[in-house]
C-alpha cells in the first residue's frame, strides 16, 4: 500500500517503440546500415526530493515528456505520475496514466457528512467499481473522450498482472485487501491517423473494519492504478512488443528516492492529515528525510525490481528475442532486442545494434564506442 507509486514506475516504465534507423553520411559503407539507437534517460524530481528519481533507455529520436509531481494535500498517494514517451514521426507511443485514489464507507452518517463526489482527505468519495468498469467508465472518458470516433473493441479480466504485481493478498486482523484487473482495447482517430490502444489497469482495495456504539462499519481506500498505455497506428501495436520489453527491463528506480518516499508516507500516515501548505516546505521535508531504506523494505523493494521484466513478457502471447550483454560503462548486464549481431555501446549509456558488420558508430563521431559481447 505504501509503495504503489514506485510499482506503477517498476512494472512499465517508459516501455516504448522503435523503429530501425537508416543511413550514416561519414562513410559510404555505413550508409545502408540498420540500426536501432537507444540512449539514457535520467529523471530527477526536482519539485520533491531534488534527487534522481530513475533512469532507462529510449531511442534516441524519440521525446520524453511529463515525470513525478506530489499532491500536498493527498496523504492517500502523495506522489502521482504521469509519462509519456513517442515517435515524434510516427504514431507509437508509451504512457503511463496518473493514478486515482478514493474512498467508501458503509458509515450512512459520515456518508451524509461526505457525500460522493466530495472529498475526503484528499481522496474522492466514491462506491468501487470493478477494473473493467474503472478503465472503461473512468478511464477512458477522462484520457480519450475528445477523441474522434472512439470505440471500445474489447474488455477482459486480466488475473495474470495481479499475480505478477502480488497484489489483493495483504490481509490481516486490522483490514482485508483485493485487487483485480483488466485490460481493454480501444480505436479512434488522431491528427487523422486511425490508432488502436491497449490500456490496462489494477483496481486495489484496502478495507478498515471501525467500531462504532451499535454496530461496526467499513471504511475503504481503492486506487484506480498501474494505468499503462501502449499505441500505434491501426494493425500495428504487436510488432513493437520486442522493442517494449527491452526498455522495460532497463529501467531503474533510486533506492535514495524511493526510502525518501516511504518516510513521506509513514509521516503523514502517522499524522493523519496533511500539514505541507507549499512545495518548497514538501522539499524541505523530504531533503531532510533519511536516504536510507530499513531492511524489510529493501527486500520488498529488490523483489519489485524484478516485476517489470515478467510484465513486459505479458504483453505478447510469446517471449520474443531478448539478447543479454554485459556493460563495462555501468557495470550490469543489459537486455537488447536480439536479431543484431554487432552490439555498441558508450560512457553516456547509448546503445547501437546493427546487423553490418562494417557499421562502426566510432567514424565521424567524438565519443568512444565498445563493442559488446553476448552472454
Amino acid at each position: 500500500m505504501k509503495t504503489r507509486f514506485l510499482y506503477l514506475i517498476l512494472v512499465v516504465i517508459n516501455a516504448i517503440i522503435i523503429t530501425a534507423i537508416t543511413g550514416c553520411a561519414q562513410n559510404p559503407s555505413q550508409q545502408t546500415a540498420s540500426f536501432l539507437k537507444f540512449k539514457k534517460m535520467v529523471y530527477t524530481d526536482r519539485e520533491g526530493t531534488g534527487i534522481e528519481a530513475f533512469s532507462f533507455l529510449m531511442p534516441s529520436d524519440w521525446q520524453f515528456e511529463g515525470g513525478i509531481w506530489w499532491l500536498l494535500d493527498q496523504p492517500a498517494m502523495p506522489a502521482n505520475s504521469s509519462i509519456r514517451v513517442f515517435n515524434p514521426a510516427s504514431a507509437e507511443e508509451f504512457e503511463i496514466l496518473p493514478n486515482s485514489c478514493f474512498f467508501w464507507t458503509t458509515n450512512l452518517q459520515l456518508l451524509g457528512k461526505f457525500p460522493p463526489g466530495s472529498k475526503y482527505f484528499g481522496s474522492t468519495v466514491k462506491k468501487p467499481v470493478s477494473a473493467n468498469k474503472a478503465l472503461t467508465d473512468l478511464v477512458v472518458p477522462w484520457v480519450r473522450g475528445s477523441m474522434p470516433e472512439l470505440k471500445v473493441i474489447s474488455g477482459d479480466e486480466f488475473p495474470e498482472l495481479v499475480e505478477v504485481l502480488g497484489i489483493g493478498k495483504n490481509n490481516s486482523e486490522a483490514f482485508s485487501n483485493k485487487a483485480e484487473a483488466a485490460k481493454i482495447k480501444i480505436s479512434y482517430q488522431k491528427n487523422g491517423i486511425p490508432i488502436d490502444e491497449e490500456i490496462w489497469g489494477v483496481v486495489e482495495q484496502f478495507s478498515f473494519p471501525v467500531k462504532g456504539m451499535f454496530a461496526v462499519t467499513w471504511n475503504t481506500l481503492w486506487y484506480v492504478h498501474f494505468l499503462i498505455s501502449f499505441k500505434a497506428e491501426k494493425g500495428k501495436l504487436e510488432e513493437h512488443t520486442k522493442t517494449f520489453q527491452t526498455i522495460t527491463s532497463s529501467f531503474k528506480v533510486n533506492p535514495k528516492w524511493q526510502a525518501k518516499y516511504e518516510h513521506m508516507m509513514e509521516y503523514l500516515a502517522q499524522q493523519q492529515i496533511q500539514q505541507i501548505r507549499s512545495v518548497g516546505e514538501l522539499s524541505r521535508m523530504l531533503s531532510q528525510m533519511s536516504d536510507q531504506m530499513r531492511n524489510e523494505k529493501l527486500e520488498q523493494f529488490e523483489q519489485r525490481s524484478n516485476v517489470y521484466d515478467k510484465v513486459a513478457q505479458m504483453h505478447s502471447d510469446n517471449i520474443l528475442g531478448i539478447d543479454r550483454y554485459f556493460d563495462p560503462y555501468e557495470g550490469r548486464e543489459v537486455e537488447l532486442p536480439s536479431g543484431y549481431n554487432h552490439v555498441w555501446c558508450n560512457n553516456l549509456g547509448e546503445y547501437v545494434l546493427t546487423d553490418n558488420p562494417n557499421y562502426n558508430p566510432n567514424v565521424g563521431d567524438n565519443l568512444t564506442w565498445q563493442p559488446l559481447e553476448k552472454k
